[in-house]
């Protein structure tokens, strides 16, 4: 990436060379030029929220950002990013959404993420440190800001106008209003589960803060899933990947008390989602939770069984690259008859991917819009 200060080299994590997306996109490089064209240099505190791959930090390494993300990959990018530029990892901070903020934020760069609802948590949480001086922008690509958008920026820190378009990115710039009383924060969210739902699930709580996919109700995949799950009768270890607010791993927690069960997720809000909604419901049996990429870390032949919603998209780009980590994990850390359990989308053709890896996979149920495949791991 080309940037006023030289040139950055930029990788995701994990590096794969048949990913071709890249590590920043125009609006990174143009906020960095808005930046380097500011009257007054960059001073104090500079807190950089959402910057996905570390591409904004990198670049603003020698000001000692504090980067905030909700990405255990964009963090792991982002140290990998910083020692190639020869930076220290030591002199940015990496925070997550669920760390304490800074006590005063003297620039706020933050690049728009998917979820609105994870804009306005972290902007409600970043507002009492934003003072009358603090230069505040924003940026993103001109789809990804909208009307709404703009509105939790005045409702939150203060007055807000968008830049001319550049390469289909667009900036917002905001001018903080310290007499602004912020609303209170209504995250995380709890709701309770659809009477009808049957099995142990039905009526229980359900804790969901910002960003975690369908925070608001339970989704539509989840409910078929939830409705086919596989026994899990004995002492087994199962692992729910990808796990969300963990509505999965907790039905198989209240199903059979003596299984061992893994939360996982790249997503620090979702793991602290999961794990929330795990005590919500007084589960007695043993429960870990993770945040990392997928079943890494995890011993190989250590698993009975893996539960799996994988997402197939990363930020705004449509990619299976998660998926098949996900997948390639889960035959690594089964035991041999153990089982992978996937939903998504009929269309995806997840099938095709589970037959190729496992040498095997059966349709375990189906409607016009979801599929449940099972794929078992054979020696």
């Amino acid at each position: 990436m080309t940037t006023p200060w030289g040139e950055v080299s930029l990788a995701r994590h994990p590096e794969d060379p048949r990913d071709r997306l890249r590590a920043w996109d125009t609006s990174d490089a143009y906020l960095l030029r808005h930046l380097a064209a500011q009257d007054t240099p960059l001073t104090g505190t500079v807190v950089v929220l959402g910057d996905r791959w570390g591409a904004l930090v990198t670049a603003l390494a020698a000001h000692r950002p504090t980067q905030i993300t909700d990405s255990w990959l964009g963090q792991e990018a982002t140290r990998t990013n910083l020692a190639r530029a020869g930076v220290e990892t030591g002199s940015v901070h990496l925070l997550t959404t669920q760390d304490p903020v800074p006590e005063r934020i003297d620039v706020l760069l933050i690049r728009v993420p998917k979820s609105l609802a994870l804009l306005e948590d972290q902007l409600l949480r970043l507002a009492p440190a934003v003072h009358a001086d603090t230069l505040v922008v924003g940026a993103g690509m001109v789809k990804e800001i909208h009307t709404s958008t703009l509105r939790l920026f005045e409702r939150i820190l203060g007055p807000t106008r968008t830049s001319l378009a550049e390469q289909k990115a667009r900036l917002i710039l905001c001018t903080p209003d310290p007499a602004l009383k912020p609303p209170a924060n209504p995250w995380p969210h709890v709701y309770d589960l659809p009477d009808d739902l049957g099995g142990t699930l039905s009526g229980r709580p359900v804790v969901n803060h910002a960003g975690v996919f369908c925070a608001e109700r339970l989704d539509i995949g989840t409910r078929f899933f939830l409705g086919r799950l596989p026994s899990t009768d004995g002492p087994r270890r199962v692992v729910d990947l990808g796990c969300g607010n963990g509505i999965v791993g907790t039905a198989v927690a209240l199903a059979n008390p003596e299984a061992e069960v893994l939360f996982t997720d790249e997503s620090f809000q979702a793991v602290a989602s999961a794990e929330a909604t795990y005590k919500a419901n007084g589960v007695p049996g043993q429960a870990e939770f993770r945040v990392g990429d997928g079943l890494a870390g995890v011993a190989d032949d250590s698993v009975d069984l893996v539960l799996n919603n994988p997402p197939f998209h990363s930020h705004q780009a449509t990619t299976d690259a998660t998926a098949w980590r996900m997948f390639t994990g889960a035959r690594r850390a089964l035991r041999p008859g153990g089982e992978l359990w996937v939903v998504g989308n009929r269309h995806l053709g997840y099938h095709v991917k589970l037959k190729r890896l496992f040498g095997n996979c059966e349709l375990v149920a189906g409607d016009p819009k979801f599929v449940v495949l099972k794929a078992v791991r054979q020696g």
